[in-house]
């Protein structure tokens, strides 16, 4: 038996704190926890007075982002220090040209950092494809780090900074909102930053409004014994969720089929896509359960983002219960300003414009632009003619521009164009369905099992393209969009699913895969208990003896190590 080394043991405890890491300081690892106890702990040192607090707070967010994403930080805090100089400008000309022209330069500058650092090999590619040239981006963020502090960033690969499309969209909106009235500018920058660096939902989310978190920034800190409780709850929740379901549902079967889909039969893959259905939720609900928790830790509630989404018995139902804080961003900042369900605008014609450029440079086809402009002025000249038409596409053009966009969001490829087209698309003929549905009256229980059954196979459908288009795992992570890998993918999952399904191998799939089907079902059967028992269980939980509490969260944290896969499984939307 060999001595134990002591400075060898304290090494590998620290060295992840001190080194910026190869991946994210993520809430799976030991190091977060650590580093969430010395929070704890200076946060009960400041939490009375409150500037102090927001200071501690926005320079402990600080580290955890250089941690995840190393000197991006410096994009954090120029996003942060611009919208709040904005916010100020825009509040001081509020009805005069000046605020309008300070709004055009926030989103301006916002929308190209998101651009240039999502779809910057996108439109290199294509670009290339386009004009048969061999131009290749260059990151300048390194190249001016390198200059300024001497160090040696590759000057050739644009890495994504993990968050950026949270953030940015927070910082956006403070500025719209105050454009708007609905909210005042804040006090003071440390204030600002805070909210916006907030570090537990930082990375994924939730999208949180100014004007619904700064307001807690000047309460004071104030957390029962029941909120305590409850806090810890959704920690334990979201663990395992993460664990137990989304990774070991990926790792055991999910990620094999779409590696390679012709390899299994149709049924294995209708088999992986519901599969996939749960792991998305399990994963993104679970990291916005543990930052919840978290947050309630510090005395911050964030807005609530998944809501049975499952449960929903149409497309429309189903966005306003998955990803809310995102698809709520859309419909204020978007859909509403692009004339909702009552007219198109001019914002409507400059949004369509950028999806038609989009699609033309995923194609470079000089045809399909040509057939998709030709489309676009016989729509219009129909309408023209047939005012009952003009009606219909008006009221809908904007659901479908604004799913596109969100696609779009989600990464600059033919398969998130797809999903979100149809993700619109399903709203759009829900819309027409349900005028003339024998299913309508959903006071009836077997009408809204059929609404819930088909929407959870149409979404379920629909993620075909969207998990063929995203990375599931670090290596990836910052390996941008191969376009014809995705298609081909989704191409070959279909063409199992349609012309080689094989019921025959039902025993033989169920037989070899009953473990993971095991957990898959439990999964959705915990997904569809009513609310009130759910709630019921939480508050059981949040009024326990804090000695109970502690031994469920050792037995919880037991069993998640035990059954946790050996390769790390990152958070679905950190890439996003």
């Amino acid at each position: 038996m060999g001595e134990f080394d002591v400075s060898k043991f304290v090494e590998k405890i620290f060295s992840p704190f001190l080194n910026q890491g190869e991946h994210p300081m993520i809430f799976t690892e030991y190091p977060f926890w650590i580093f969430f106890l010395v929070v704890l702990a200076g946060y009960s040192l400041f939490h009375k007075r409150l500037r102090v607090r927001s200071l501690f707070l926005f320079l402990v967010s600080i580290y955890f982002y250089y941690k995840t994403s190393g000197f991006f930080f410096s994009i954090l805090l120029f996003s942060t220090i611009l919208d709040f100089v904005i916010g100020e400008r825009i509040y001081r000309n509020l009805d005069g040209l000046k605020a309008t022209l300070w709004l055009a330069v926030s989103i301006t500058i916002n929308l190209t950092l998101l651009v240039y650092f999502k779809y910057a090999y996108f439109f290199a590619d294509s670009f290339n494809a386009i004009f048969d040239s061999s131009w290749h981006p260059i990151n300048h963020f390194a190249l001016a780090t390198n200059k300024l502090v001497g160090s040696t960033f590759r000057v050739d690969q644009i890495l994504l900074p993990i968050g950026i499309s949270f953030y940015t969209f927070q910082t956006m909106s403070y500025a719209i909102d105050i454009y708007r009235k609905k909210l005042k500018p804040v006090s003071h920058v440390i204030d600002f930053a805070f909210y916006v660096s907030f570090f537990p939902q930082l990375v994924a989310g939730p999208i949180v409004r100014a004007s619904e978190f700064i307001p807690q920034i000047y309460k004071p800190y104030t957390v029962t014994k029941k909120e305590f409780g409850l806090a810890v709850f959704w920690i334990l929740n979201g663990l395992l969720k993460k664990f137990l379901l989304a990774d070991y549902i990926a790792v055991n079967f999910v990620d094999r089929v779409f590696d390679n889909p012709s390899m299994f039969s149709g049924l294995e893959n209708l088999l992986a896509l519901y599969g996939y259905s749960l792991q998305v939720y399990a994963d993104f609900s679970g990291y916005t359960d543990i930052a919840t928790g978290i947050a309630m830790i510090m005395g911050f509630y964030l807005p609530k983002n998944f809501n049975s989404p499952y449960k929903a018995d149409n497309c429309g139902n189903f966005w306003k219960r998955w990803h809310i804080s995102l698809s709520t961003w859309l419909k204020d900042y978007l859909y509403i300003p692009m004339g909702g369900n009552r007219r198109g605008s001019l914002f409507s014609v400059i949004a369509l414009s950028f999806i038609v450029l989009f699609v033309f440079l995923i194609s470079g086809s000089w045809v399909l632009l040509f057939l998709i402009l030709s489309l676009i002025f016989l729509v219009q000249l129909l309408g023209e003619f047939i005012p009952s038409f003009k009606g219909w596409y008006i009221t809908n053009v904007n659901i479908m521009l604004t799913m596109l966009l969100g696609g779009l969001w989600h990464g600059a490829s033919w398969n998130f164009v797809l999903w979100g087209g149809l993700n619109g698309l399903g709203i759009v003929i829900y819309k027409i369905w349900r005028k003339f549905s024998p299913w309508g009256n959903k006071s009836k229980w077997w009408n809204r099992a059929w609404g819930i059954l088909i929407t959870f196979n149409f979404v379920s459908f629909t993620r075909i393209w969207f998990r063929s288009g995203s990375t599931n795992s670090w290596e990836d992570m910052d390996g941008g969009h191969n376009i014809l890998s995705e298609w081909f993918t989704a191409n070959e999952m279909l063409y199992q699913l349609m012309f080689d399904f094989r019921w025959g191998l039902i025993s033989d799939v169920v037989g070899g895969y009953y473990e993971v089907l095991l957990v898959i079902l439990t999964g959705f059967i915990i997904h569809f208990i009513p609310e009130k028992i759910k709630n019921y269980y939480r508050n059981y939980f949040a009024n326990l003896h804090v000695g109970f509490q502690i031994l469920t969260s050792l037995l919880v944290v037991f069993l998640i190590y035990q059954i946790a896969s050996t390769s790390l499984q990152p958070f679905i939307y950190f890439q996003f």
